[in-house]
């Protein structure tokens, strides 16, 4: 069965939408306008929750008729939150105190339920991973900085791309690392009634 509801990804991330597209889902991108300086929890897991949940808020105000996904990303590390790095010199500074140790990677994501112009229904779930970091040496560091990709995600690493010979291994789910847990969406859909399944193009 096949149902007729469009998908909206608040995110500009290439991450989540590959993420998206290659789970068989089409969705639209519509950016949130949301300052996350204004934003700030106790926990780095309520971080992203909190987070999530605004930027799915802010586009579902937009919307009419949609399923919204809103999407936030950190990485915990020796206790202290991790987003994207403010430049080369903090990128470089984290893989020196990361290289050989572990972080927690929490993705808060939102699912909210527009209808006729309201938001029928919200979910707002966190997946948390842990990743263990190899221990890059030095010009492999200088290496990675000089392509740009760290400079972009959070914790200044994928795992989905140039970053990944330097994760030795995760422990919890993959895809969120990556910027979104299918399976978690996938629950999100269930409470709604609908099956991931429905929504795959055809």
């Amino acid at each position: 069965m096949t149902v007729d509801r469009r998908l909206v990804l608040a995110s500009a991330s290439p991450a989540r939408l590959s993420l998206l597209r290659q789970a068989g889902l089409a969705p639209e991108v519509v950016v949130s306008d949301v300052d996350e300086s204004a934003y700030s929890a106790p926990r780095v897991a309520e971080q992203v929750a909190l987070l999530a949940a605004a930027k799915a808020a802010a586009v579902a105000k937009r919307e009419t008729d949609a399923l919204v996904i809103g999407a936030d990303s950190l990485l915990e590390f020796a206790g202290k939150p991790l987003g994207k790095p403010s430049d080369a010199a903090d990128a470089r500074d984290r893989w020196r105190r990361m290289s050989g140790r572990s972080g927690i990677l929490h993705t808060g994501q939102a699912l909210f339920d527009v209808r006729d112009g309201g938001v029928a229904s919200r979910d707002i779930a966190v997946a948390s991973t842990v990743v263990y970091f190899a221990e890059p040496t030095q010009p492999e560091i200088e290496a990675y900085l000089a392509t740009g990709e760290p400079l972009a995600v959070a914790g200044a690493f994928t795992l989905d791309g140039l970053g990944a010979p330097f994760v030795r291994r995760v422990e919890g789910d993959p895809a969120a690392v990556v910027g979104l847990s299918l399976t978690v969406l996938r629950t999100q859909l269930a409470k709604r009634g609908l099956a991931i399944t429905d929504l795959w193009r055809h």
